[in-house]
Order: structure tokens, then C-alpha cells, then sequence
């Protein structure tokens, strides 16, 4: 159970993600958690069903927070800092979920002191199946990204990394979801390309991707070993393979990782600049 209490800036499904999953996993009681946004009806309903406290501003739930989860849009993020950066003090743990918003440009609006934990989750945090790396800045202390730590686990499974590799997790595994909802969508419309209902085709395809994912985490085989057990000699996988390869699909997928990455490092360069 965490005893600090955590306020949330930013009320959308992130943050809701979090918050259910600290309460699922017991990790925090509702009275300890903050949530702040603009949309009053939408604060109402986080109140109505999780039981935690919200408000509108944001200077006060940070005055309160020991944790302050920066949950906000990339483009809101430096409004708000300038906001709420005379509530912030070394006591305070600051959480960042904004894509490609560096430590460093985080620093320049709440202090060179600033104890900052940047992390990027994925979108699957919302039914707890997330991958979230996390980084800590040069004042974050191993308590405190043992906190960060506890608050992603709750929706996932987590990682540590280095700043500088951050933006190459936001083109994998934050961008990642994408990739594979595509990749679901097309199977499900060879499936009813060559003759299986529509619904049975997209439930067998997801079905398949999350059996897929779920069966090499549990064995801890490599994926090449999985794909021979799966390709017999003259038989349909093998193929199948073959359409692929000659289709470009790893290239294009490495290639999709590589633009995302890249395009990550662009905003957070623009965040740079305008900070």
C-alpha cells in the first residue's frame, strides 16, 4: 500500500487506467488519490465511480500530492508546469506520461531540483495489460522509482531504461498497439476474404495475437523457435511466410518503428526549443 498521496493532472483514460488499477491491486486507498481536469462531468464520474477526490485546479491538488502523475496532453504539458511550478518543492515526486517531453525541458519549468520520473506507458494499461519503461532524472532517488515502479505494475509490467532510449520505447511499444490493431484488422479481412464471417474472423485473429504474445512470455522461447514449431515442411504456415516476406512485412515494420522513433525525437527537440 503506498502512503503518499498521488494526484493525478489530467483526468482522461491514462489516468483512469492508473487509478482503477491502484485500486484493484490495493495499492492505494481512493481518499489518497487526486484527479484535476477541466471537464466538470467527467470529474463526476471518476468520483461516482472510483471514489477519489477531484478538482479543477491544479495548484491546489499539487500543494496536497506528495506523487503528481503529469497526465496531460504533450501539447498542455507546458502550461501546465508553468502553472503549478510554485506548488512544486524537492518533497515532491513528479511522474511524467507525455510522449517525447524530456526530463531536461520538465527541469527548466519546476526547478533544477525537480525529483522527475519520465515514463511511457501503452494504451493496453487500460484492461491492465500495459508495457510501460520508465526513466528516472538525476534527483530521483531508487525510492522513488521504486514508487513509479509500483504505480505502472499495477496496470502492467515495466521496464527501466535510460533517458535517450525513451523515444525508441514510444516507437516500439507506445506506438506499438497500433501496429498490432492493424495487423488484427487484416487478418480479420483475409478471414472473411476467403469465406468466415466477420465476427468469427476478427475473433479468431485477436484471439490468436494475444494466445501468440501470451505463449512466448510463458515459455521465454524465441520467436523464430515458436514460428518453426508452427511451420511444417510443405504445409500451410510455411506458405503463408512466404507471402509475407516477399510482402516486406518485417522491413515494414522496422521501418514503422524507426519513423515513430524518429518523429518522438522531433517533439521532444520542439519541446526543447520552445522551453
Amino acid at each position: 500500500m503506498l502512503e503518499q498521496t498521488i494526484a493525478f493532472l489530467g483526468a482522461g483514460n491514462m489516468a483512469e487506467a492508473l487509478i482503477k488499477g491502484l485500486l484493484r491491486a490495493g495499492n492505494a486507498k481512493p481518499e489518497s488519490i487526486i484527479a484535476t481536469g477541466r471537464r466538470g462531468e467527467r470529474l463526476e464520474m471518476l468520483q461516482r465511480t472510483y471514489g477519489v477526490r477531484t478538482t479543477q485546479d491544479n495548484l491546489a491538488a499539487v500543494r496536497e500530492a506528495d506523487v503528481v502523475v503529469l497526465s496531460v496532453k504533450p501539447q498542455a504539458l507546458d502550461k501546465v508546469l508553468v502553472q503549478v511550478a510554485t506548488a512544486v518543492d524537492p518533497h515532491k515526486l513528479i511522474i511524467s506520461v507525455a510522449a517525447g517531453v524530456p526530463i531536461a525541458a520538465m527541469e527548466r519549468r519546476l526547478g533544477a531540483g525537480a525529483r522527475i520520473i519520465r515514463t511511457m506507458p501503452n494504451t493496453p494499461s487500460l484492461v491492465g495489460m500495459g508495457a510501460c519503461a520508465l526513466s528516472p532524472g538525476e534527483h530521483a532517488s531508487e525510492e522513488d522509482l521504486a514508487v513509479a515502479t509500483r504505480i505502472f505494475q499495477s496496470v502492467g509490467t515495466t521496464t527501466v531504461v535510460d533517458e535517450n532510449l525513451l523515444d525508441a520505447v514510444t516507437g516500439l511499444s507506445g506506438s506499438g498497439p497500433a501496429y498490432i490493431f492493424l495487423i488484427i484488422e487484416a487478418l480479420s479481412d483475409a478471414g472473411v476474404k476467403v469465406g468466415l464471417p466477420r465476427y468469427t474472423a476478427l475473433k479468431l485473429a485477436a484471439q490468436t495475437v494475444l494466445g501468440s504474445a501470451q505463449l512466448l512470455i510463458e515459455t521465454g522461447a524465441h520467436p523464430g523457435q515458436l514460428k518453426d514449431q508452427v511451420t511444417s515442411p510443405g504445409g500451410t504456415a510455411i506458405a503463408g511466410l512466404h507471402t509475407l516476406e516477399a510482402g516486406g512485412l518485417r522491413t515494414t515494420l522496422i521501418n514503422a518503428v524507426e519513423a515513430a522513433t524518429r518523429r518522438a525525437r522531433e517533439l521532444g527537440e520542439q519541446f526543447l526549443e520552445k522551453s
